[in-house]
C-alpha cells in the first residue's frame, strides 16, 4: 500500500515538473509580432492556393484517362 501512495506522489510529482518546465521553455519562445504573423500566414494562404490549384491541373488529365478507360472496360 505505502508503494502505491509513493507512485502516485511521484505521478503528480512528475506532472508539476512538466508543467514547470514547460511555462520556463514558453518564457523563451520568441514569439512573432502581428505584422510577422500576418505576413507569415499570408505567405501560406497563398501558398495552399498555389499547390491546390497546381494538384488540381495535374490531376485534370488523370482523371480524364481513368474515366476513358473505365468506359472502355464496362461492357
Amino acid at each position: 500500500m505505502n508503494r502505491f501512495i509513493q507512485r502516485i506522489r511521484d505521478f503528480f510529482r512528475n506532472i508539476l515538473e512538466f508543467i514547470s518546465e514547460t511555462r520556463k521553455e514558453l518564457r523563451n519562445v520568441s514569439w512573432p509580432n502581428r505584422r510577422e504573423l500576418t505576413g507569415t500566414t499570408v505567405v501560406v494562404i497563398v501558398a495552399v492556393f498555389f499547390f491546390g490549384f497546381y494538384l488540381w491541373l495535374v490531376d485534370l488529365p488523370a482523371h480524364f484517362l481513368v474515366g476513358r478507360i473505365l468506359q472502355l472496360l464496362s461492357p
